[in-house]
């Protein structure tokens, strides 16, 4: 079987992060921060956080090198149950929620770009040409995720570029002399802030889904992670300070196609129109990244559990075709039953609970195999302290939202619970 070149593993982190969230945050963060400098810190927070995350993941991945993410690793290292529970929240939630936010947004944005079209079923005709890409063969899924990457950071970037040769005009929106508001860091509108930001964040930990279907992933795995993460961190900042300093803050707030509405202050109607259009072939890219990475997840589940095996059948050229399939239709009930918002908010709450636990077994993996670490293999630099700053920040938001979103939480505790009798049915 042909493995992914580390190049389609960047691609693949790169392409799960750089998505919606960043693309439409920043209309929901306006609405309750004022000083657009706390705005920029936080993104600098949430990118350290998943730098951070990265590095945890990078040593659990080189010393338990497998597919499947957080459900391979919590299976080895906590329980059956909470790698199975983490299974199916990751493929059914973590991953196939995003995807219907990622294709409602491109939806939105071919609207917007006057392509009369309910973004609804546009975004339908996306995710299931993508499930049909993805279930056909190795070299078509690598080498489409790999150009379709390059096409959304050349777009991007020249989008960037863009605003800057225009002199734009709003730019004391953001270099003000005043001091920092620390009213606005501590406040709840922060908090609330911070969970988009960690969820525009979310998919730095893409690659470990198919661990074990990338070349020497012991050497390559710590690389495509980190610079996956340092990338997309400089990326993030540069396009949200491109965004404020060239539209006006009031224009932006509440607006959930930012891109569009930039663009109309930089080259008019017709041009924010061309724009629209653009970006929405940008957001290809995430929903195809996630429809690669985010049935691996199930794979296992069908290989592990016989109840499950149809979730483990795979085509002639190795793809999980069944788990691809079944995860696309759970991202068209999402798509066809939520709200933007809703499916926002419940998915971060989900994917930061997600990790928060796997990092916590980053600590398990170092005890047992304390004085037995092969020192030739990747060590986290400065131990423990990145795990204890990246679950600082994510157990932060975490509390924070189970307090401002209840009923998420309770939607969550309900799965947990209803997941046991599941899992032993499955374990017959």
């Amino acid at each position: 079987m042909k493995l992914y070149a580390p190049k389609v593993a960047f691609a693949i982190v790169v392409a799960n992060m750089v998505g919606t969230g960043v693309f439409t945050s920043l209309g929901f963060q306006l609405l309750g921060l004022s000083d657009t400098r706390v705005i920029l810190l936080l993104w600098l927070i949430g990118g350290i956080c998943a730098l951070c995350g990265a590095l945890c993941y990078a040593e659990l991945g080189v010393r338990h090198p497998d597919s499947g993410g957080e459900y391979h690793f919590l299976t080895e290292l906590i329980h059956p149950y909470a790698g199975f529970i983490s299974g199916f929240v990751s493929a059914t939630v973590g991953f196939a929620a995003p995807i219907a936010l990622a294709a409602l947004t491109f939806g939105s944005y071919l609207q917007a770009g006057l392509l009369p079209v309910d973004p609804k079923l546009s975004a339908t005709a996306l995710i299931v040409a993508l499930v049909v890409i993805h279930t056909r063969t190795r070299r078509e899924s690598s080498a489409g995720q790999v150009y379709l990457t390059a096409l959304k950071l050349l777009l991007i970037t020249g989008f960037i570029g863009l605003a800057l040769l225009n002199s734009p005009a709003f730019a004391p929106q953001l270099f003000t002399g005043a001091p920092l508001s620390s009213v606005d860091m501590i406040s709840n509108e922060a908090a609330i802030a911070l969970i988009y930001v960690t969820y525009a964040y979310s998919g730095w930990n893409a690659a470990t889904y198919v661990l074990g279907e990338m070349e020497d992933p012991r050497r390559h795995l710590p690389r495509v992670l980190l610079a996956g993460c340092g990338f997309v961190t400089l990326l993030y900042l540069a396009l949200n300070a491109v965004f404020l300093i060239s539209a006006p803050v009031d224009a932006m707030r509440g607006e959930v196609e930012i891109g569009y509405v930039v663009a109309g202050y930089l080259l008019g109607n017709t041009g924010a129109s061309v724009v629209a259009v653009i970006l929405a072939g940008v957001l290809i890219s995430t929903v195809s990244a996630m429809v690669l990475a985010g049935p691996r997840a199930l794979m296992r589940l069908g290989v592990d559990y016989p109840r499950f095996k149809w979730l483990g059948a795979l085509n002639d050229d190795g793809l999980p075709k069944n788990a691809v399939m079944f995860m696309g239709i759970i991202a068209l009930v999402f798509l066809w039953s939520s709200t933007f918002e809703q499916i926002l908010i419940f998915a971060g709450l989900l994917m930061a609970a997600n990790t928060f636990i796997t990092v916590v077994a980053l600590f398990i993996s170092r005890k047992r195999t304390q004085g037995q670490l092969d020192r030739s293999l990747y060590t986290m630099p400065l131990y423990p302290l990145p795990a204890l700053l990246f679950l600082g920040i994510t157990g932060w938001t975490l509390i924070y939202s189970a307090v401002s979103f209840p009923t998420q939480v309770g939607v969550f505790a309900i799965a947990l619970i209803a997941g046991w009798p599941l899992y032993r049915w499955a374990r017959q």
